[in-house]
């Protein structure tokens, strides 16, 4: 790649059919923002400079932008396309390469889409539309080709009968170099049915010019766009149906796909196997020949090999389970790192902590971690046994091989190798039960 490359991100829709005080790029497919997710696709194709174009209105799309690092265009008035991409001229003063413009409500364009896009220029396109062939083309811009070459981009308004029969629609996404781009914007004009200053018109423009156009071909699913919450439904499946598909394809067992859902960065590594209903949030790494039974969620999580996870298991952020360990049924965790070969079999939190290896955590034993100010630690060491419903009140150190008797309040350090028995001396009162079941039943009586 020799010619540099920018991408402009049109982000200044007013997003009324989500019917959201959000707008509608920053809501979220498969655990990132929609804007979060177009400008990672221009990035990942060597974009070395990003203007997001947002309207005055926009405080909230333009304050997620900046933080991914973004250059910001503001768009006031709306006037249609080529005045938003026109909105990023002064952004892009002193850049003389190729320019391609993305849409922040179309989340699913991949990596190699994007790069034929910047390859046909490279390969003697002046400008390039990325088209696609739906199912029902409908109202979608048709893209009017002759041999390899692309003619026009005629909207569906504007179509004769002849044209509406083509098949090969528009996407909206295009690239010219930055030249090109701005001196065919600066001709394009508003007389049309929606009275608005089309992008689409450049293509025409630059072949008057005795410019070069072309299109490139994606998926309907890729380019599609979201404009209302059915459509996010729509956007969201279809991530969850590509991730999937992925996984099965890298040796990961699903036991049911339709009811495992991922996150984007979400990292499975071959033999692991996962049941049914099984909940990745972002930021989960599993190893191989781990197993996560039904119905657990994973977020900010890292699993290593032949680990055993649920089912009906919780792991939040920062939990690191070592290769062999275990969290069994009801167990949640956060901010956990659990030594290899230990295990927390059920009905369980393990909150703040660090377990050593070959660790035994007893049912319902917990860590109470937060004193209602402040979070402190427990530390537990290896080969420790923990016996049921013991309550470990941090901070707190539990030694190598130390036992702790089941039921105990924990609120000293307990030495290597020691016992710890926290609860108090049983007391027998013989025949107490019977007086009190007589008593009782004689009172009962009386009221009846």
């Amino acid at each position: 790649m020799s010619t540099q490359r920018a991408a402009i991100i049109l982000a200044a829709g007013k997003s009324t059919r989500m019917k959201s005080s959000r707008s509608k790029v920053l809501h979220p497919v498969g655990g990132r923002s929609m804007l979060a997710w177009t400008a990672d696709l221009a990035r990942s194709v060597g974009a070395t400079k990003i203007v997001c174009v947002v309207g005055e209105a926009n405080t909230d799309v333009r304050a997620a932008a900046e933080a991914l690092g973004l250059d910001i265009a503001v768009q006031e008035p709306q006037l249609g396309t080529a005045h938003a991409v026109l909105a990023a001229k002064g952004a892009l003063a002193g850049f003389n390469g190729d320019v391609a413009v993305l849409y922040a409500d179309t989340p699913l364009i991949e990596t190699p889409t994007a790069e034929q896009v910047f390859d046909s220029l490279s390969q003697g396109s002046d400008v390039t539309v990325l088209g696609f062939e739906p199912e029902e083309p409908g109202a979608y811009g048709r893209l009017i080709t002759k041999g390899d070459e692309l003619l026009a981009i005629v909207e569906a308004k504007e179509a004769t009968p002849k044209q509406l029969a083509v098949r090969l629609c528009n996407s909206g996404v295009m690239a010219a170099s930055r030249a090109d781009m701005f001196a065919a914007l600066d001709k394009v004009d508003n007389k049309n049915a929606k009275g608005e200053y089309y992008l689409t018109d450049i293509v025409e423009i630059l072949r008057d010019m005795g410019k070069t156009a072309r299109a490139v071909s994606a998926s309907e699913t890729e380019v599609m766009g979201v404009n209302s919450r059915p459509d996010l439904a729509l956007a969201e499946a279809a991530f969850q149906n590509r991730m999937r598909e992925r996984a099965m394809e890298a040796g990961v067992t699903l036991r049911d796909p339709a009811t495992t859902y991922f996150s984007y960065d979400t990292e499975i590594e071959n033999d692991a196997d996962i049941g049914a209903n099984v909940v990745f949030g972002p930021g989960v790494r599993v190893a191989k020949d781990a197993i996560i039974h039904p119905f657990c969620h994973l977020e900010g999580t890292s699993i290593g090999q032949g680990a055993l996870i649920g089912p009906f298991a919780r792991l939040r952020p920062g939990t690191e389970m070592a290769a062999g360990s275990k969290a069994g049924n009801f167990v949640e965790t956060k901010k956990a790192k659990i030594g290899k070969g230990s295990k927390i079999n059920h009905l369980s939190y393990i909150g703040d902590a660090e377990v050593g290896e070959g660790a035994n955590i007893g049912a319902g034993t917990i860590t109470c971690n937060y004193d209602g100010y402040f979070k402190h630690q427990t530390i537990i060491g290896d080969g420790a046994f923990v016996g049921t419903n013991s309550s470990l009140v941090a901070p707190v150190t539990i030694g190598a091989g130390a036992y702790l008797g089941s039921g105990g309040v924990i609120t000293k350090d307990v030495p290597a190798d020691a016992l710890a028995v926290a609860r108090a001396q049983q007391v027998n009162k013989e025949g107490w039960a019977a007086r009190y079941n007589a008593a009782q039943k004689k009172r009962k009586a009386k009221k009846s």
